[in-house]
């Protein structure tokens, strides 16, 4: 696959001349206008990419740009001058592997800082044809490299991990242009074609399973399942634990409202809108397949959008889960 671009001119109708410009001969920055650039239109990345993101902090630096795609995958976007290196692919690695664990809140701390707005109403109003409901934000991560010439070692070890590994990894190749009229062009290339990514990125969504189904456990199993998922350092795991659940246990249904007004006074959002929010993430939260314990002693009613409303618990159930909520609150010290 090119990695290389070469660009010619037509001249005189019939005569080909190469174009070799480079970027500093004409007064230009690499790093600094590629910054531009993709903050302008991310179009230059690829399709259905936006970006949430700039600078963004983790535990091992600092992500040039944070994406997110149409499927919800975030996407750690390294830019290098010139030449990507192997080691920035390690680095990415690092990234990813660090934000793997964020949840949507604090995705959407980082799109509010560079957005100015929350993540889903940035979603709604720059990503066409994408249902919120079903969408699983930050299921997958992704990797793209962008820079204006690769080592031929990455290319290969890109290669390598998305063919053998199914590994969402990219790189986008890009070459400036500045034709003999003083027209200045970018033209870009990538190494594993943009279709082949967005079959895969199809078949992970695939994967993500949502289902209303109950799970059936015995009632070790059920707590040993509840125990761990209510004590994860999460934010929506907290919010079952801390505001669903005793609403439920306090009330025989439990309407829509009620969890909004109770987010609201718990101080968990600021208005109605951030509760209903919140209230969609914990709706998905319960509705992820592999979560049937959840599905096991929380049940609901669904309306004609498929929102899932009036909440209750089992009765058989609700001893335990009020033994289990009784138990020392680790995850609040962790919040702490």
């Amino acid at each position: 696959m090119a990695t290389e671009i070469k660009v010619w001119q037509i001249v005189n109708d019939n005569n080909l001349e190469l174009i070799e410009t480079t970027m500093s001969e004409t007064g230009r920055k690499e790093t600094e206008d590629l910054e531009k650039w993709i903050r302008s239109n991310s179009l230059i990345l690829g399709q259905d990419i936006l970006i949430i993101g700039e600078q963004v902090p983790t535990k091992s630096g600092r992500i040039d740009f944070l994406g997110i795609d149409k499927s919800g995958n975030l996407i750690i976007i390294e830019l290098k001058r010139d030449m990507l290196p192997r080691d920035a692919l390690v680095q990415a690695i690092d990234y990813a592997s660090d934000i793997s664990s964020w949840d949507v809140d604090k995705i959407s701390e980082v799109c509010t800082k560079y957005t100015n707005q929350g993540l889903e109403d940035y979603l709604n109003e720059n990503l066409e044809d994408m249902d919120l409901e079903d969408l699983m934000i930050n299921k997958s991560q992704r990797i793209l490299l962008v820079g204006f010439s690769v080592e031929e070692s990455l290319q290969r070890m890109i290669e390598w991990l998305s063919n053998n590994y199914d590994v969402s990894i990219n790189a986008v190749i890009l070459k400036y242009i500045k034709t003999k009229n003083g027209e200045e062009l970018i033209a870009r290339t990538v190494i594993i074609p943009e279709e082949i990514e967005r079959e895969r990125i199809k078949k992970r969504q695939i994967q993500t399973s949502m289902s209303d189904e109950p799970g059936n456990y015995n009632d070790d199993k059920l707590r040993e399942l509840l125990k761990a998922y209510l004590s994860e350092n999460r934010t929506t795991p907290w919010r079952i634990k801390e505001i669903l659940l005793p609403l439920c246990l306090k009330h025989t249904s439990v309407t829509r409202e009620m969890i909004k007004k109770e987010l609201i006074d718990k101080r968990e959002a600021v208005d109605n809108g951030k509760a209903g929010r919140i209230l969609t993430t914990i709706s998905k939260e319960i509705g992820i397949k592999e979560r049937d314990y959840l599905r096991q002693i929380i049940q609901y009613d669904k309306s004609d959008s498929s929102e899932k409303e009036n909440y209750k618990l089992s009765e058989k159930y609700k001893p335990l889960v009020q033994d289990i909520l009784s138990e020392p609150d680790k995850q609040e010290e962790k919040r702490k």
